[in-house]
């Protein structure tokens, strides 16, 4: 069973606009809705990118192998030395990041790392290339308990344009991937879309329906989306269709009143005061003192190599006296493997 039959059944549909009085009704019963299920609690989290060598050309990513940036791997040491700073801004959540690579980054080096990461944290995600169900075993036993895999558009047409070569071309590999991960035994998969590929109210109608599909087949794993638009990167690439702030709380509460039990990110590409705003319409995680370069925590780099360009640059400490601030709780750790 596969997600695509249903994708296929329902391709071309799209969320319809409504009215600003109902917008305004809908964002109070989202973040009803919100509270009811999942409280005042925001969890936190980092990314962690091991290397940024890759075999795609994607035209919106900063790490396509056409781009001449510096490519680097972290040693082992350097991974150590990166795990220790981010563990000690009290943070017990990782997600471990490469570029698409199976030569310079095999599963052996990725496992390597999470047995040294398995000492700072007690959650540990991966978004690395999509992998086989028996791969993703392999992981679990290892004590991986989460993984993020964006379809990044899920139009055929357009998915096809944007990944002109490399493996990430193969849609359907992808696409089912979130559903090999949770068989292997993943406790949460989260999901995603990259926001100005194509038409938002498409591409948004699509991922409630995928993320309900994983939820139903799949009700003892936590399901979660993410929203990224569009950022600067070194290609220059630019947005095809442009998603405003307001489009962005539509889509929120869309996906919240859509699905209550849904977990919904928020990363550092969004501004500090958007962020601030957007979360309590059903944000239940948000990254903190981000970085998108390899070993961007304690090696230097230049911001040319970098995934993309993050806004909200704030610290740890400073996120969470920002939740403090509004009423909610910063999560740093709600997870301790058995």
């Amino acid at each position: 069973m596969s997600f695509y039959p249903l994708y296929s059944q329902n391709k071309g549909k799209r969320l319809q606009p409504g009215d600003e009085n109902a917008l305004e009704t809908k964002a109070v019963l989202a973040k009803d809705l919100t509270l009811r299920f999942f409280g005042r609690a925001i969890q936190l989290y980092t990314p962690m990118y091991l290397a940024n060598y890759c075999d795609n050309s994607c035209l919106y990513c900063g790490f396509n192998k056409n781009n001449k940036i510096e490519r680097r791997k972290l040693s082992f040491d350097e991974v150590e030395a990166e795990a220790r700073f981010i563990s000690s801004t009290g943070l017990k959540h990782i997600l471990i990041l490469t570029g698409e690579d199976r030569l310079e980054s095999p599963l052996e080096y990725i496992k390597d790392c999470i047995k040294i990461l398995k000492t700072y944290f007690s959650s540990i995600s991966v978004e690395i290339y999509p992998l086989s169900e028996a791969e993703y075993t392999s992981f679990v036993k290892e004590g991986v308990d989460g993984l993020t895999i964006y379809q990044e558009v899920y139009d055929e047409e357009i998915y096809s344009r944007m990944h002109p070569t490399g493996p990430k071309k193969d849609y359907l590999f992808r696409l089912d991937a979130p559903e090999r991960g949770a068989r292997a035994g993943m406790r949460s998969i989260n999901i995603g879309v990259l926001l100005g590929l194509n038409d938002w109210r498409v591409e948004a109608f699509m991922l409630g329906l995928h993320a309900q599909y994983l939820q139903d087949k799949f009700p003892d794993v936590e399901i979660g989306v993410s929203l990224p638009r569009i950022r600067p990167q070194v290609s220059g690439f630019k947005p095809a269709y442009v998603v405003s702030d307001r489009d962005l709380a539509q889509i929120i509460i869309y996906l919240r009143l859509k699905l209550p039990r849904l977990s919904i990110s928020l990363s550092t590409r969004e501004g500090a005061g958007l962020r601030e705003n957007l979360i309590p319409l059903g944000i239940t995680r948000i990254s903190a003192g981000s970085s998108t370069l390899v070993g961007g925590h304690t090696l230097e780099g230049s911001q040319e190599s970098a995934q993309f360009k993050i806004q909200d640059q704030r610290s740890v400490e400073e996120i969470k006296t920002m939740l403090y601030k509004k009423g909610y709780q910063p999560v740093l750790k709600d997870w301790m493997p058995i």
